[in-house]
């Protein structure tokens, strides 16, 4: 470190810049040989010079170029993934998605335009990309991107809505088919009369979400598009539909992320909402008509359950869920129970990664945690033994989906995933540096972490209890405004 400092100091006489409050901050953390490193590192890019320095018995070269964080073996335990610049390439760009992927709501969605950049990425790196994974493909953001971009696609999410919107967002349709199905279904609903014997009226949840009147009507819905739709893939189009106005004609309270009733809200028309979303469902389609290429695969099933017997993929694009985060079955509770896919959606709930219902085997899992995950799962578990499980079996699966992410990439392959840190009750919960260490340690090289805002807007850190922003640190939790974006390549 003093050999460090005395070159800084040096070339700062010799440059005569206006930068010396930057070694005061080294002098207040002079004590962190890591820190030192790499402010030293940050002010090699500014002027572009080359340092060679010994950092914990490691040789350090600093290229003019830096512009990569490679993680190892043997710096990842002491490396603060916080400190690692924010890289411009994986900010939200200014340009507007494409209207494909707003056919149907769903939280936390994947950024469009990370795909094809993850692809030019692989490219670069002289892999050859011909199919692209997704094993949380959720509502099909990278399924519609890979598609786009003349590549095929396989996937898999446990989530039937969202493996639903998925498939209908990366396939064309021919509109004048849509506009013919679409008026036999709104002849149909005109002309059918309510079946008071039907099972969805004995479900206490749909009774909970929706008023008679809304009932009536969305069965009747419903029931035309079944019976005038004979075709599974514009069948899927027009449930798709059915599937994003739910919410708008329940109770369910207005761009809330939780489950929760709004007593003073008026829900909105069916037939009404229906013929918007088609509407804007059919415009969508096309400017699409003519640009996808590819062909996707989209499965609904739980990743760890899929038996793979070789290597099939190029490049795996993906974001995990995050350790703490909502339960995706109790957000889209009202299109499971009215979809038919359970009776029950808490059932849902069990095949979910991290999920309580599967974490039995606690006194085990802790044998075979990496050291990232003991380190927080021990700091968690004075606070909250119940959520601690948890994170227990979320780490456990992660560490397995990595296992089979290697599995299913052929030789030279890459993986890219976007993940970020949160925090539950005073404690980190660092799912980057896990995911990393998963990926060294399942033998992945040239890994690379980068940084990346999640929102061009200014956020607070902090939320309340109901999920929404609050501006006060005091009784909300804390979330990040950044996460990461680690690469990988299978040798």
């Amino acid at each position: 470190p003093i050999v460090l400092f005395a070159i800084t100091v040096i070339y700062h006489i010799i440059c005569k810049d206006n930068t010396f409050s930057l070694f005061y901050d080294w002098l207040r953390h002079f004590c962190t040989l890591q820190y030192v490193i790499q402010m030293t590192i940050h002010l090699a890019n500014q002027y572009k010079i080359i340092i060679f320095a010994v950092n914990l018995g490691m040789l350090y070269t600093v290229k003019t170029e830096y512009d990569i964080m490679n993680v190892t073996l043997e710096n990842y335990r002491t490396l603060n993934f916080d400190t690692i610049d924010i890289k411009e390439e994986w900010n939200m760009p200014a340009e507007r998605e494409h209207r494909m992927h707003s056919i149907h709501a769903y939280p936390a969605k994947f950024p469009a335009f990370i795909t094809t950049k993850a692809i030019q990425k692989a490219e670069e790196k002289n892999i050859s990309v011909d199919l692209v994974a997704d094993i949380f493909c959720g509502c099909g953001t990278v399924a519609f991107e890979t598609v786009k971009n003349g590549k095929s696609f396989w996937g898999c999410d446990i989530n039937p809505v969202a493996t639903l919107i998925a498939k209908t967002k990366s396939l064309s349709y021919n509109d004048g088919l849509l506009g013919d199905y679409y008026d036999n279904i709104i002849s149909c609903y005109n002309e059918s009369s309510i079946n008071e014997d039907d099972e969805i009226y004995k479900n206490e949840r749909v009774r909970y979400w929706f008023d008679d009147e809304h009932i009536n009507d969305l069965l009747k819905l419903k029931t035309a598009i079944y019976e005038k739709v004979d075709n599974e893939i514009y069948r899927n189009f027009f449930l798709c539909a059915f599937s994003n106005i739910l919410k708008s004609c329940s109770r369910w309270l207005t761009k809330s992320i939780k489950p929760q009733i709004d007593p003073d809200k008026q829900p909105k028309s069916v037939l009404a909402s229906f013929n918007s979303q088609i509407r804007m469902m059919r415009n969508a389609n096309l400017d699409e008509i003519t640009k996808k290429q590819g062909s996707a695969e989209i499965n609904c099933t739980n990743f760890l359950d899929v038996n793979i017997e070789t290597p099939f993929v190029d490049l795996v694009v993906t974001s995990p869920p995050y350790v703490t985060s909502y339960e995706y079955a109790d957000l889209h509770q009202l299109s499971t129970l009215w979809l038919g896919y359970t009776d029950d959606f808490r059932t849902l709930r069990e095949g979910t990664i991290g999920s309580l219902y599967h974490a039995e085997n606690f006194d085990e899992n802790i044998k075979i945690l990496n050291e990232t995950a003991l380190d927080i799962v021990y700091k968690m578990y004075s606070t909250d033994k119940r959520k601690t499980r948890s994170v227990a079996q979320y780490y456990i699966d992660m560490q397995g989906s990595i296992h089979k992410v290697y599995k299913m990439l052929k030789s030279n392959g890459g993986c890219l995933f976007v993940i970020g840190n949160t925090e539950y009750k005073g404690v980190k919960i660092d799912n980057a540096k896990h995911l990393t260490e998963c990926l060294l340690k399942e033998g992945f090289v040239d890994v690379e972490v980068d940084r990346r805002k999640i929102s061009n807007k200014i956020l607070t850190p902090y939320r309340d209890a109901n999920g929404k922003f609050a501006s006060v640190k005091c009784s909300s939790r804390k979330i990040y405004s950044e996460e990461f974006v680690i690469f990988a390549r299978k040798e």
